[in-house]
């Protein structure tokens, strides 16, 4: 398993489900628009820190974004 593409496939529809932009995502967790895109596209590899920034900036769990596909009762 791609733990970079599933992370940002989670990120994109938890961002989209919440109707958050890129750009807000990225101002609420202190990063860079470009670092929030290269995630949603699995070419970034966040760190902790990233993961719990974002998970606050879309108000979910930092779990939620390390789930994986259909699994989400886990």
């Amino acid at each position: 398993m791609d733990m970079r593409k599933l992370v940002g496939r989670n990120f994109a529809r938890l961002r989209r489900e919440k109707g958050l932009t890129q750009e807000h995502v990225a101002a609420s967790a202190e990063i860079s628009q470009q670092y929030v895109s290269g995630l949603e596209r699995g070419e970034r590899n966040p760190t902790i820190q990233s993961l719990y920034n974002i998970a606050r900036a879309l108000g979910v769990s930092h779990m939620d974004l390390v789930r994986p596909d259909g699994d989400a009762d886990n």
